[in-house]
């Protein structure tokens, strides 16, 4: 598998990616998943959704150089536990009907985030 820095670089990449793109252009990204963005508050909410994304980048990438220890399997572990939340939310948001047509790629990335995650985890 991934050694820690490869890990945890594509891993800050890919949420900052989105908390870019979450923020600059949400009129753009959300229809994709079928959610319409009706009023200012609803764009505002998908800019608020970027502090998180770009946290969690953050996190990852200025932590990217961690050694193998308790400090790294605990960093594994919330991103575990961070993406087995959004497969969770974003599974619920795809069977309600909240999210349709590419709306159903985020339990699956989300998924195999979580995947990468417990292996990291586990490799510490």
């Amino acid at each position: 598998m991934m050694n820690n820095n490869t890990f945890l670089t594509a891993h800050g990449i890919i949420y900052g990616i989105f908390a870019l793109g979450l923020f600059f252009i949400p009129t753009l990204i959300w229809p994709m998943y079928g959610v319409e963005l009706n009023d200012k508050y609803a764009y505002f909410l998908s800019q608020h959704n970027s502090i998180f994304l770009g946290g969690m980048a953050a996190i990852s990438l200025l932590l990217r150089d961690i050694e193998p220890g308790t400090l790294a399997k605990k960093l594994f572990l919330a991103l575990l536990i961070s993406n087995l939340l959004g497969v969770a939310i974003t599974l619920y948001a795809g069977v309600t009907g909240v999210f349709i047509g590419f709306g159903w790629s985020d339990p699956v990335f989300f998924s195999l985030l979580a995947i990468l995650s417990y292996y990291q985890f586990k490799k510490q």
